[in-house]
């Protein structure tokens, strides 16, 4: 939920200012803006809501630079230029894109006032004053319970060093669980090493996870330290873990019992400290029924566990991480964000997202990429419209009602008219004019009782 935005610590930067705009200046400082003034070409740091540069002929030549500061800044930008560079193309193109608004000498100061006030809030809302968190990647900006509940678990299991089994659908953030549990334990210092069980093929993968030495087989020139080595004092994370083969499944499980391994071609044990965290899109119940997954293997791994939720239950999420991946990707390409148009948004909401958060990223990329105006438009994101099927009118509705309940009626004292509009609270008259209205008088209506 968002807050009420705090006015008291409003900060403007001027840049390249000219004699014009002192009197707004002093407006500024009456209204208790925090104003300062800055050179183009000084370096401007992180931390203004909103920069006012004063464009003349002479920055025509350094638009890149402009660009690279408006990029870095994390502020809201307006233009304020004379009335004959308005029909400079180019620079008309790239106010455009990078500012959020411009004006014209002489400064209009209320119409100034309403652009600031804008470009104050939306910057606040675009770039909110956050507290340093351990979880700050996009699975944990959403505000639905499920993400709270999530953040809330990550929290309590992220102190024990036991081994954490995280589960649920491709695209939902596994892997993120498991960064944001290594950021907030007692081993945030140590490395944290990931393999993937189900992307190294099976004889190589006892080497990538003990290591081996050399000449061990065929090939091993040199020594190789293993996932497992390069973890200590860390994490280690198997992805995939139900891909693991099943030969290398009873290694595994040998290492988590005992915590030693030995590298290919030695006899000599290692001790490790490291903590185990596994994901898995599969059930591995199942797998373990099918034989293919080591029942104790599974009651090791499954210490504590954690499980994500897809994002079609997460509703509420949607449009925030769609904010994220649009400002990530738009940094990406060197653009500023595009907004999503209503349309867009509407299917953002609608679409069912099979591939989840991954999938939402590709499509916000998609748009930033394609959007040729201010807005990322429905067919940049390449979604169907969302169309909802409009009401009929209540009429219609009551019309249907009546019809199902004289049907009923019908079906269960078809020998008796007379019980037939008893139950529904009508006279036998009325009973056969609803009949007649709706056309359900049959033979043996007309017959009577």
């Amino acid at each position: 939920m968002l807050g009420s935005l705090d006015y008291s610590h409003r900060r403007l930067l001027m840049v390249d200012s000219v004699s014009d705009c002192e009197p707004l200046i002093q407006e500024l400082q009456r209204e208790r803006w925090l104003v300062e003034r800055s050179g183009l070409n000084n370096k401007i740091e992180p931390g203004y809501d909103v920069c006012v540069i004063c464009l003349q002929s002479h920055h025509l030549n350094q638009l890149e630079h402009i660009k690279q500061l408006i990029h870095h800044s994390r502020s809201e930008w307006i233009a304020v230029m004379s009335g004959d560079l308005r029909h400079n193309t180019g620079l008309a193109n790239f106010i455009y894109e990078w500012f959020f608004d411009f004006h014209t000498l002489p400064i209009d100061i209320a119409r100034m006032h309403c652009t600031l006030g804008r470009a104050f809030g939306m910057g606040r809302l675009r770039h909110p004053d956050t507290k340093p968190s351990a979880i700050d990647d996009v699975l944990m900006v959403g505000q639905s319970p499920a993400t709270q509940a999530l953040c809330k678990l990550i929290g309590k299991l992220a102190i024990s060093d036991s081994p954490v089994l995280i589960t649920g659908e491709s695209g939902t953030g596994k892997e993120v669980v498991a960064r944001s549990l290594q950021r907030q334990s007692r081993r945030n210092k140590g490395p944290f090493v990931t393999i993937n069980c189900g992307a190294i093929s099976e004889h190589l993968i006892h080497s990538e996870l003990f290591g081996h030495e050399k000449g061990a087989f065929t090939g091993a020139h040199q020594r190789k330290i293993g996932r497992i080595e390069s973890a200590e004092g860390g994490t280690l994370f198997l992805d995939e873990i139900g891909d693991l083969p099943l030969e290398m499944q009873a290694n595994l499980l040998r290492f988590m019992q005992e915590m030693t391994f030995e590298r290919v071609g030695s006899s000599k044990p290692i001790t490790a400290n490291v903590r185990v965290l596994a994901a898995t899109h599969i059930n591995l119940e199942d797998a373990i029924e099918k034989g293919r997954f080591r029942e104790d293997l599974y009651y090791r791994l499954n210490v504590l566990q954690v499980r994500t939720t897809p994002l079609r239950e997460r509703k509420e999420d949607i449009a925030l991480f769609a904010e994220h991946f649009s400002q990530l990707y738009a940094a990406e390409i060197g653009r500023r964000p595009r907004r999503f148009s209503r349309e867009a948004t509407a299917a953002l909401l609608a679409h069912h997202w099979p591939g989840n958060v991954r999938e939402l990223a590709n499509r916000v990329r998609l748009g930033q990429v394609l959007a040729e105006g201010r807005e990322i438009e429905l067919h940049d994101i390449g979604l169907a419209a969302s169309i909802t099927p409009p009401c009929r009118p209540l009429d219609e509705y009551l019309l249907n009602a009546e019809r199902k309940a004289l049907e009923d009626a019908l079906l269960h004292f078809a020998s008796n008219m007379s019980h037939a509009a008893r139950s529904l609270g009508v006279s036998r008259p009325t009973f056969y004019r609803l009949l007649q209205k709706h056309n359900l008088r049959n033979s043996r209506v007309a017959q009577g009782d």
